[in-house]
């Protein structure tokens, strides 16, 4: 949006990834959940880890097929920055308090964090990035208004403004680079999401066995090694995991590319569909996957009290400093740009970690800095 020279040594979506990793949004992703609360262990997966995660794999999946490395990483590095604390759930919470002010949309809230909430720069706000790759981050799921759309929701309201401003082709699908880091998202947390929950103890070895996709690779794993350690049996079973998605993307999306006669980002932006994609076997496997993920791991006992809490503490939070923005910290009454005053304060709660969240909590309405 903002004119800049060239650097001397970097492209423009090299740029874009750097400032992104130097963003305080970026490194908030520390301490925000992807499902345990942060003080639940320090081996599990924060948004952070899964963000690095799924830049390893967009890199991989972008350079074996020939297109642009550093747009498919900062595609995948900025996808959550506009989470909330406690995932999901915080992101649910926050919509619903928001529904009367145009709601809350994680994809929407990255938007504003990279065109508008980021003030680093002296010459404008937010990072000033490529529009591929404000594009990608946008739309990496695909179409989001005309008749391709891949959601019933109504456009966010963020998007909407900024719509205003910079025409994203909204009705498109996005350029490849954004497809194979929205693929590789999805590959990262079927995968680490299984190690995780092996790792909480949320279900065993054995749970795996008749689970699509992860029951073949368990089989595998024990008809080459035997027995294992925990920790050992992870690393083989997550690497072979993710190989076999990798590969069956890789080989789908090279055969499309050579069947509709791709040339050009212009070419996959409009050919109607996804051009990176898996397998019909592989999407059936991994909807399979996905089906096991939610009945023992997102939907269990131990994860829904936590949920409870957060919740509570995202509402609570949010109409504590609606009632009264003056108790928002001076350097956010003092924004300027952001005229109405529920999306200052859901701009405020979005950003914090989990860990802030949980003592700011403490702090004005008693009781402890921890998820019950």
């Amino acid at each position: 949006m903002r004119p800049e020279p060239d650097s001397p040594f970097r492209s423009a979506f090299q740029r874009d990834r750097d400032r992104v990793i130097h963003s305080t949004a970026f490194r908030r992703l520390k301490h925000k959940t992807q499902v345990f609360v942060y003080h639940e262990g320090d081996h599990y997966r924060t948004r952070l880890t899964h963000s690095i995660e799924v830049a390893q794999i967009a890199r991989t999946l972008a350079r074996c097929l020939g297109i642009d490395e550093d747009l498919a990483e900062v595609v995948a590095l900025a996808h959550d920055l506009g989470h909330t604390p406690f995932g999901h759930t915080g992101e649910d919470a926050l919509q619903e308090v928001m529904a009367p002010y145009g709601g809350f949309d994680h994809n929407a809230q990255t938007l504003r964090i990279l065109t508008l909430l980021e003030q680093r720069y002296a010459d404008f706000d937010g990072l000033n990035l490529t529009w591929e790759t404000l594009e990608g981050v946008v739309k990496h799921n695909g179409p989001l208004t005309g008749p391709a759309r891949v959601r019933d929701r109504p456009l966010p309201a963020a998007i909407q403004e900024y719509a205003r401003i910079q025409d994203l082709e909204l009705d498109t699908w996005p350029g490849l680079e954004a497809q194979v880091a929205a693929l590789a998202d999805d590959i990262a947390y079927n995968s680490h999401d299984i190690d995780d929950g092996l790792r909480a103890g949320l279900f065993s070895v054995d749970d795996l066995r008749g689970v699509p996709l992860i029951g073949e690779v368990v089989a595998d794993v024990d008809r080459r090694f035997g027995p294992l350690p925990l920790s050992r049996f992870i690393g083989e079973t997550m690497r072979r995991t993710i190989d076999r998605m990798v590969s069956d993307l890789l080989d789908t999306t090279r055969a499309r590319l050579e069947s509709a006669a791709i040339l050009s980002a212009n070419d996959v932006r409009r050919a109607g569909r996804p051009t990176a994609c898996f397998s019909p076997h592989v999407t059936e496997t991994m909807q399979g996957l996905r089906n096991f993920l939610q009945t023992r791991m997102y939907r269990h006992d131990r994860v829904n009290r936590v949920r409870a809490h957060a919740a509570r503490v995202v509402q609570d939070l949010f109409h504590h400093f609606l009632d009264d923005p003056a108790r928002l910290p001076e350097d956010w009454r003092t924004r300027t740009g952001i005229a109405a005053n529920p999306r200052l304060v859901s701009d405020y709660i979005a950003g914090m970690t989990d860990k802030f969240a949980l003592e700011t909590h403490a702090r004005l309405f008693g009781g402890d800095a921890a998820a019950r």
